[in-house]
């Protein structure tokens, strides 16, 4: 990793942040479609599991990414996306699935952040979850329950807590959530320093 870093005031750098299913990856979609590069700290941890020979279940995703935690540090993830943000042209950012309160002092050395919580119900976000179709999806609802606790235990709730700004999905079209989402971005993409 690199040891040295450099604080861009004119980089902006939206994490976000929210319990699995809440409408992480679709807010990442507006972004990236009006400019913003969007940075996945999920997808550091499933090239670590790939790296392992792992199949990409909730399970060794959970494993793998308290592992790196444990060795590494709690901000452990983000500094592998630091490196990322440090190597890109851009200076507009979304970072996908931040974690906990180490990970924003990560990412605050290197720009201008603002933290989203994007917020919904158990149930809304277990339909979420279950429609996406993906491998590490809950195969039901205790599985849905553990993720939750192992998002809870490693400090999610404390990022969650901390964010500048929260959109409620919740009893709204994705349409309607997508418009939210992208009202929000371009106050951001506006924004003087």
């Amino acid at each position: 990793m690199i040891a040295w870093r450099i604080l861009l005031p004119n980089r902006k750098i939206i994490c976000v942040t929210g319990m699995p299913g809440a409408g992480k990856s679709t807010f990442a979609q507006v972004a990236k479609d009006i400019g913003f590069e969007v940075i996945n700290m999920g997808d550091a941890v499933r090239e670590e599991t790939l790296r392992q020979n792992l199949e990409l279940t909730d399970a060794n995703l959970g494993s793998v990414m308290l592992t790196i935690r444990k060795k590494y540090g709690e901000s452990a993830v983000a500094q592998l996306c630091i490196e990322s943000i440090e190597r890109s042209n851009s200076n507009l950012f979304v970072i996908d699935g931040l974690r906990s309160i180490q990970e924003i002092d990560a990412f605050k050395k290197v720009g201008n952040v603002k933290v989203l919580s994007i917020q919904a119900s158990p149930g809304t976000r277990y339909k979420f979850l279950t429609s996406r179709r993906r491998k590490d999806a809950p195969v039901d609802e205790r599985t849905f329950t553990e993720r939750d606790a192992r998002e809870l235990k490693v400090g999610i709730g404390g990022a969650i807590a901390l964010a500048d700004h929260v959109i409620v999905n919740n009893r709204i079209t994705i349409d309607e959530f997508k418009k939210r989402s992208l009202e929000f971005l371009r106050r951001v993409k506006e924004e003087r320093q």
